[in-house]
């Protein structure tokens, strides 16, 4: 893949993806000469846009998948590792990515999603399609606003303009929780109702998992906020546990995106099918999942045969050998995950360890904290098809592995951390700091492959504790704190300069760099 080529895509995306196979060509539906009077009868094109926000929250197009996913979060996440020696100076693992690989994010939010979530508001009033559009808002552009900070928000509906005024990212949390209020409000009077399947790529039109889904969002920005907004915190969260409907609890219930026939799974294409795979596994998870003899590495993980048949990641933030075969030795993701016909979205297993940490806080969550944190477990090892969860809740041997690099060339002396997966019943500060890191260590495995989820809680928490990169051509990001964010494209000081200005001075409290905090990264 030549990350160049994403600016021509990207731009030509917004005219095309609605009715390529990156969207939904609806089966059904599949004819030409649609007209305007059809559309507005079977609602053919509410459908599309519907299919087209649904597709933009963890992207599924290929291009976008690579930059937002696999090159951008699987690295700071601790999941990836870039595998091309051409991204050598200009990728994001070393700190120095070039615009082209800072744009994708920001852009394919506003352009593809915010664009469908305006015309749907301007076609349909019907309670339902639009309290499900809110709540698609609201979980693409919380992966936007954690990635940057504050961003255009409150301003982008009124009146179409993508280039408009920003929002303090506090604004940005308080307006989506309300958001989410509104839409859990309106649909809940219709929770046994269903809707049209073909606009519904999740949970084929079953009102009541978008209840629960928004409950679980609610619930996700209520603990990413604890650390500076503690009482709206709470409140929010034990809101969402006081509702009858409460977050997903199931895996019946989990939230996966449904691709349409044909389309290649986004994983298989960047890891396997240009040129061989531009990314492998991260040498952080690998070595924490070795350590805990974690069984559910088979599922996420193909052993590495010129290693000997090991599971074994490459080490990201380094200055990537050449060949490119010379990484391609390494694991790669699982060719069972590669090809799945679906996505994950969001899981019981994470709303699970949402609930553990705010009990941890002293929060009214529905059950104890090691409770909910041995549940969060037990439904992951379920998700995955994997036996032995209570022995593994149980173990108070094993610690994450140390990382020795098969060719030696990025071997890390010692080990990142010594967490042990037993929950510790002890009541001190220490305890329950060290039980914090079980939760997030967790939830990290759990959640695999959401990278950008799991940057973003390792810079709330410092959980998991990754290894430091080794080539860091920055000036100003620290090795050990790494990344903090992503500046803003170089778009935005040239099509929305005054706005993006006011931002930098008024609301991002530091430089417009990547070693600067967001708002709710206040634990250290």
């Amino acid at each position: 893949m030549k990350a160049h080529k994403y600016i021509t895509i990207i731009l030509l995306s917004f005219t095309t993806i609605l009715f390529t196979q990156c969207t939904d060509a609806y089966d059904d539906y599949n004819k030409t000469g649609v007209n305007d009077d059809e559309g507005e009868r079977d609602a053919y094109f509410l459908r599309q846009h519907m299919v087209n926000m649904q597709n933009w929250v963890i992207p599924s197009v290929e291009h976008a998948n690579q930059f937002t996913e696999q090159l951008l979060g699987g690295p700071y996440g601790g999941y990836f590792a870039d595998a091309s020696p051409g991204f050598n100076n200009r990728n994001f693992s070393t700190y120095t990515p070039e615009n082209a690989w800072i744009v994708p994010t920001f852009d394919n939010a506003l352009k593809n999603s915010i664009t469908s979530y305006n015309t749907i508001v301007s076609m349909t009033e019907d309670p339902i399609f639009l309290s499900v559009a809110k709540i698609l808002k609201v979980m693409t552009m919380s992966r936007v606003t954690d990635v940057y900070g504050p961003v255009p928000y409150s301003q982008l509906g009124s009146t179409g303009a993508l280039n408009a005024a920003y929002d303090s990212q506090e604004k940005i949390y308080e307006t989506m929780i309300s958001e989410l209020n509104e839409a859990i409000e309106e649909l809940t009077p219709n929770q046994t109702s269903l809707f049209s399947s073909k606009a519904d790529r999740f949970y084929g039109g079953k009102v009541l998992n978008w209840i629960k889904l928004a409950n679980s969002v609610k619930l996700r920005l209520a603990i990413r906020m604890a650390d500076v907004k503690a009482d709206l915190a709470k409140s929010t969260a034990e809101s969402v546990i006081n509702d009858p409907i409460g977050p997903i609890t199931s895996n019946a219930d989990n939230a996966v995106l449904l691709l349409i026939s044909g389309q290649s799974n986004p994983y298989q294409t960047g890891m396997v099918e240009w040129n061989g795979g531009d990314s492998r596994i991260s040498a952080d998870i690998t070595s924490y999942m070795n350590g805990y003899n974690d069984p559910r590495r088979e599922k996420y993980f193909d052993v590495s045969e010129a290693f000997g048949g090991i599971f074994v990641g490459f080490r990201s933030g380094v200055t990537i050998p050449s060949p490119q075969a010379t990484v391609q030795q390494y694991s790669n993701m699982s060719e069972s995950m590669r090809k799945e016909s679906s996505m994950r979205i969001m899981c019981a297993a994470e709303t699970a360890f949402l609930r553990a940490e705010g009990a941890l806080r002293g929060w009214s969550m529905g059950g104890t904290a090691k409770e909910l944190y041995e549940s969060g477990i037990t439904l992951s090892f379920e998700q995955n098809g994997v036996s032995g969860a209570a022995a593994y809740i149980e173990n108070n041997t094993n610690t994450p592995g140390r990382y020795i690099d098969p060719l030696d060339n990025f071997t890390f002396s010692g080990a990142t951390s010594t967490v042990k997966i037993a929950w510790d019943n002890a009541t001190s500060a220490t305890a329950k700091e060290t039980n914090l890191e079980r939760i997030i260590t967790q939830k990290w495995i759990a959640i695999f492959p959401n990278g950008i989820e799991a940057w973003t809680e390792f810079r709330r928490t410092g959980y998991p504790k990754l290894m430091p990169v080794i080539t860091n051509n920055s000036s100003v990001v620290s090795t050990s704190r790494m990344a903090r964010r992503l500046p803003y494209p170089q778009s935005e000081y040239t099509g929305n300069l005054t706005n993006v200005q006011y931002a930098v001075s008024n609301y991002l409290n530091g430089a417009d760099n990547m070693a600067t905090d967001l708002w709710w990264a206040k634990k250290n």
